[in-house]
């Protein structure tokens, strides 16, 4: 890999706090001082890559189908409010891991952070528990998949779409990251320009332009509405809005083979909070205009109720001709992003940590290529292991597999939050001055801190609507939170296995890397 070009990266480095020699340090952690220069993984990803990964991250399922199901529950107003108050949090997120993906640009990305700034033993834990949500978020794509495809073909059997699925994605990774780069790129653009159409036709439809006279306010008033089941709606919308936003982190990872990633990375990191606002705001508020609380249509949030969609119904009324074979065709876009994404982060996670001895190290060879090909291979297999669980009695053993990573994600950006704080008070500590950084995030300490608030919020709240029902079911309580346990466990097993000790801020090696 070569270094940044930029005379500012350059500054960077001559003002950035000196480094501590590495004669005192294991292989593992000299491997990870090695970062981004040891010539493994290729800059190969271009700033329109790294820019179209940040913005389709998040666009999937949860925004295409599931959209209408908050605003069932909380009404417009209420779903509103949980998207925009989530929204805030990733922003704010994004900012605390552009800074530090600008300053260190490897694959290792927060796993890497989180080992220099907190600990090595809570470094493995989010790096084995990143790894593992997104092998099952390929298994869990190959079965959406399958379900789309249905649509067209009810009469082939499911797992030969999963397996030629599956097939696809393992090439486009095989083949380079700029493959991966480029398949996510058409991927998201096809995803993006359906939401900036359906928001165009949407405005018109709420304007009266199109599709008969203007609904007004009504829908916003009406019954309940705006907001629905008062705190409670919010609060359980707080939730499903937190899992539609993961996958904004994706570009964390990519920065590790990002061409020029103290241009592209905060480039990328600027459309996140542009993104939140315009697809996830905008067509949540369309949504509420044109369709009431109370349209039964509302209750589907699952991929094979794609003709009854909110975004299915909005293009049908404007009269968009054949609109359920287009969303479908656009939502098995989604799907193969998020596989194709899943797959792509899933390996290179594995490559980081077998680079620093938290993983067999035979994982971290790389081909000519630049392509970890064993962790590829073995990520592949874990997720065609995990999708074979849905054959076998009844899916139930896929089940636990996917509640086991239902909470993974806000794990890792709680990680994100206290990694930054940490890197940024060892910054200074070491004499570092932030107007030096690349990137620096605004509303330092604020930022972090209130996003790993609000995270901890949502990690607690998951049970919250078990809680409530008056009903607590046990098995259904250990299903929301089953997570969590198995995170503490890589965390608290692998300290007590190495007796690691927290990261001396005084110490924490803050060197910047290209």
């Amino acid at each position: 890999m070569t270094p940044s070009s930029s005379g500012r990266g350059r500054a960077e480095a001559a003002t950035a706090p000196p480094r501590a020699s590495d004669s005192h340090l294991s292989d593992p952690q000299r491997a990870r001082h090695d970062g981004p220069d040891d010539g493994s993984l290729q800059r190969t990803l271009k700033s329109r890559h790294l820019t179209m990964i940040a913005m389709g991250g998040a666009i999937g399922t949860g925004l295409f189908v599931a959209s209408g199901n908050s605003i069932n529950t909380a009404g417009p107003g209420g779903a509103l409010v949980a998207y925009a108050a989530i929204g805030l949090m990733v922003f704010l997120l994004m900012q605390s891991l552009g800074e530090m993906a600008t300053h260190l640009p490897v694959a290792g990305s927060f796993e890497e952070y989180s080992t220099r700034y907190i600990s090595r033993s809570f470094g493995f834990a989010i790096g084995w528990n990143y790894w593992y949500n997104w092998a099952i978020t390929v298994a869990a794509e190959l079965v959406a998949a399958a379900l789309v495809m249905r649509y067209w073909f009810p009469d082939v059997p499911a797992w030969i779409w999963s397996a030629a699925f599956l097939v696809i994605l393992f090439a486009l990774n095989a083949l380079s990251a700029r493959a991966y780069g480029e398949g996510e790129f058409w991927f998201s653009l096809i995803k993006v320009i359906t939401v900036v159409v359906f928001l165009v036709l949407g405005v018109l439809m709420i304007l009266g332009i199109l599709g008969g006279p203007s609904p007004g306010f009504h829908n916003w008033t009406a019954g309940e509405a705006p907001f629905v089941n008062g705190f409670t709606g919010i609060m359980s919308i707080f939730m499903v809005a937190g899992f539609s936003f993961q996958g904004t982190e994706l570009v964390g990872v990519a920065a590790g083979e990002a061409e020029n990633p103290g241009k592209t990375v905060p480039k990328a990191i600027r459309t996140v909070f542009v993104r939140i606002l315009l697809f996830y705001i905008g067509a949540i508020a369309v949504i509420g205009f044109l369709i009431p609380y109370t349209d039964p249509h509302l209750l589907a949030s699952e991929v094979e109720d794609v003709s009854i969609s909110p975004f299915t119904l909005v293009f049908e009324h404007a009269g968009v001709l054949a609109a359920a074979s287009v969303m479908n065709a656009v939502i098995l876009t989604a799907i193969l992003s998020a596989g194709n994404s899943g797959l792509y982060a899933s390996t290179r996670m594995l490559y980081a940590l077998a680079k620093t001895g938290k993983a067999p190290r035979f994982l971290a060879r790389v081909n000519r290529r630049g392509v970890p090909m064993y962790a590829l291979l073995a990520t592949t297999l874990i997720g065609m292991s995990c999708f074979l669980t849905t054959l076998i009695g009844e899916g139930e053993a896929y089940v636990w597999l996917i509640n086991a990573s239902g909470l993974a994600g806000f794990i890792v950006w709680m990680g994100i939050a206290w990694s930054h704080y940490r890197f940024r008070k060892a910054y200074v500590l070491q004499g570092g001055d932030p107007k030096d950084l690349t990137y620096r995030a605004r509303f330092f300490p604020v930022g972090p801190i209130v996003a790993l608030v609000m995270c901890a919020i949502v990690i607690v709240g998951q049970g919250y609507s078990i809680f409530t029902s008056g009903d607590v079911n046990p098995l259904s309580l250990l299903s929301s939170y089953l997570g969590l346990p198995i995170f503490l466990a890589l965390w608290l097993g692998h300290k007590l296995a190495t007796k690691d000790k927290p990261v001396d801020l005084r110490t924490a090696d803050v060197t910047p890397g290209h």
